[in-house]
């Protein structure tokens, strides 16, 4: 059965309360200067527009020569105004025609003042004019015409700010209303077909979609639709995006409003304000509410730290007891986003509330690729571009690092002045969105040179000769971020889980650096600090986390999550004795110098090799991973790099064979893709 149409024009109204053009007032506006300039413009007569304006002296000129004409059409009439100094005398006088024109009657009228015209009554009729008497009075006239303009600009004035005075007084009043913007549904254009990448999350959803569109599918066995659903996952994954494709799928009204929209400095406001997005949603049923990082407040109750201020915890009871209280069977569904899962309350979680947790992950090669050719539908790419070689490329990247790498690509591009987007700008746009631009300017003097060739050297050289290691995608000695060199790596498939032996070669490859440093200059600098930090990280996890230390055995020793919660961690106490802690201690210490060793070893026997690539860095600043196997396989660079940076196609170094090399989730890498240098 399909949804009523509910889609007309007073559903659909924007309720954000955002101001428009007021038109009104503009109209009123004009209109009051009309009549204004209209008030003005007769304000010194009573419409007589047609007659000459004479002044005195040359009334009594005419009179004196006679041209005053005593005529039924004109008669001669002296007007009396109450309320006024002045007087008037209208009639006509005869001007004399030019050439063979006749003589023309002219209209006349002349303001006289009653203190210097005494004489005028003698002077008529010493000239046998005997004019008519005609009284009028103008006063009330007088009056309107002079509060017209006050009254039009007092109501003007009322009409422009009636809407604010009305909004003022609703302010006072509107703390405990909800922020929530709705998205009408002839303006959510977003569908499934512009998600991509996360296809198991879009699998769990269409059942939330089917329900929106039938009801009656599920009700009619029983079946009751989820209340919430959680989305789940890194930043950048599309969480916001999947909901926004439900409710243009559905073609429903769609509810958005951010964790913090709820809590203001008003106590009692986001309890408020959770109860009236609810009934907003149940006027608007079927409809989806969108709550985008949920876990602003939905944090546990108790673990606050410090203060005694609990309207986090008033909102997040409100929104407990809402939800719990909420019919599904009005069809709103609720459905929130948070990268935080670990910090949101177990009540909040339960079966009942959110029914469903959805878990957005980063996207596998498939993924990205389809995630590359949606956002590289709006520009024009090159003729041969793969977006399946650049998707190989981008291991680890979010649906929002693979959109910013199709914009820089483009901006490159139309840079360059070229009319397309070529593999070349596609790698390097990928290259400054995972590691940061390059920085030609920064001035290095041949002695810091030498050293970041030497230690990039040693991590490349490293990198080929170990079985365990990724491929080697790129070395350079040009600073790119926060680092003056870096060695650069791409797996070449995804992967999910690694074994002991490869990160125990990622632990030689990260003492690289120090370790050629060492062996070429006989010192060492303070550039390895990135690589220690790394390593330490690494083997520390490998011991506490995989027990892959065999004295340490098989346990975990810690609580160890990816981010932290001040508020519930800060009170943990160590679940191990200071004993099994300094034993932890001497294990990592021991995997981090049989590291050290074995890359000492490696790059003193390999110490021609590691020469000829730093003095190539040197001369070419960046090679690639084909040319540093040619100077382990050849002694020498056969195919020195030309001009411009290696091609895009060789990003994936095809020629090392493929391993099950894959930087377990958990695992923090030097950085994510692949990348040692030395810090800046």
């Amino acid at each position: 059965m399909a949804l009523p149409d509910r889609n007309s024009s007073k559903d659909n109204k924007p309720r954000t309360g955002d101001p428009n053009f007021n038109w009104r007032g503009v109209i009123l506006f004009a209109i009051a200067f009309a009549l204004i300039g209209l008030a003005i413009l007769f304000r010194g007569g009573t419409g007589y527009s047609a007659e000459e304006n004479v002044p005195y002296n040359r009334f009594l000129e005419l009179l004196e020569h006679k041209q005053l004409v005593n005529d039924p059409k004109y008669p001669l009439l002296l007007v009396v105004e109450e309320g006024r100094p002045t007087q008037s005398i209208r009639g006509a006088y005869t001007r004399p025609g030019v050439g063979n024109a006749p003589a023309q009657q002219v209209p006349f009228r002349t303001t006289i003042y009653l203190n210097f015209t005494t004489d005028l009554q003698q002077k008529l009729a010493d000239a046998g004019m005997q004019p008519g008497i005609r009284t009028e009075s103008n006063v009330l006239a007088q009056a309107v015409i002079g509060f017209v303009p006050i009254a039009l600009f007092l109501l003007i004035l009322y009409f422009l700010f009636r809407q604010q005075i009305r909004m003022a007084g609703k302010g006072a009043l509107s703390f405990g209303k909800s922020k929530a913007r709705m998205l009408a549904r002839d303006k959510n254009k977003i569908t499934f077909k512009d998600v991509a990448g996360v296809e198991e999350a879009k699998d769990e959803v269409q059942e939330l979609v089917e329900f929106l569109r039938d009801p009656k599918k599920f009700q009619k066995l029983g079946g009751r639709i989820p209340k919430g659903v959680l989305l789940v996952g890194p930043p950048g994954t599309g969480k916001t995006l999947l909901a926004r494709a439900i409710a243009g799928e559905a073609d429903v009204p769609f509810f958005s409003i951010s964790g913090s929209d709820f809590v203001e400095m008003f106590v009692g406001v986001g309890a408020s304000r959770v109860r009236d997005m609810f009934e907003q949603g149940k006027k608007s049923a079927p409809c989806i509410i969108f709550i985008d990082e949920i876990d602003a407040v939905g944090r546990h109750r108790g673990h606050g730290v410090g203060g005694g201020h609990d309207e986090r915890e008033q909102t997040l009871n409100a929104l407990l007891v809402e939800m719990d209280g909420f019919d599904t069977q009005e069809g709103v569904i609720i459905i929130a986003a948070t990268n935080r899962p670990d910090v949101l309350d177990p009540a909040l979680l339960r079966p009942g509330r959110f029914d469903r947790q959805i878990t957005v992950n980063l996207p596998d090669v498939k993924g990205r690729e389809e995630i590359l050719r949606v956002h590289s539908r709006k520009v024009k790419l090159a003729e041969g571009v793969d977006l399946a070689v650049v998707a190989r490329g981008t291991p680890g990247y979010s649906g929002a690092e693979l959109a910013n790498v199709i914009n820089e690509a483009a901006l490159l591009a139309a840079r360059r002045g070229l009319k397309g987007i070529t593999l070349s700008e596609l790698e390097e746009a990928r290259d400054k969105v995972r590691w940061g631009k390059e920085r030609r300017s920064l001035a290095l003097s041949e002695k810091e040179k030498t050293n970041t060739a030497y230690h990039e050297a040693g991590h490349a050289l490293l990198l080929e000769m170990l079985e365990f290691t990724e491929p080697l995608h790129k070395v350079t000695i040009i600073p790119r971020g926060p680092s003056l060199g870096s060695t650069m790596w791409l797996p070449l498939e995804d992967k999910y889980t690694q074994r002991r032996n490869e990160l125990l070669d990622d632990l030689v490859v990260s003492m690289g650096g120090r370790v050629a440093e060492e062996i070429v200059f006989g010192d060492v600098t303070s550039g390895a600090r990135g690589d220690i930090q790394i390593a330490t990280r690494l083997a520390r996890k490998m011991v506490c986390e995989w027990g892959m230390s065999e004295k340490m055995g098989m346990v975990e020793y810690g609580e160890h999550e990816d981010y932290v919660f001040l508020g519930r961690d800060i009170s943990r106490a160590r679940d191990y004795s200071e004993a099994t802690a300094e034993q932890i201690d001497r294990e990592v210490r021991k995997l981090v110098d049989d590291a050290y060793g074995r890359a000492t070893e490696i790059l003193t026997a390999q110490r021609s090799k590691l020469e000829v690539i730093a003095k190539a860095l040197l001369e070419f600043e960046t090679l690639d991973g084909v040319q540093i196997r040619e100077v382990i396989e050849h002694g020498r660079l056969l195919n020195p790099p030309g001009p411009r940076p290696p091609a895009s196609g060789e990003m994936l170094a095809p020629e090392k064979p493929p391993k099950q090399i894959v930087i377990a989730p958990d695992v923090a890498p030097p950085l994510p893709g692949g990348l040692s240098g030395a810090p800046a």
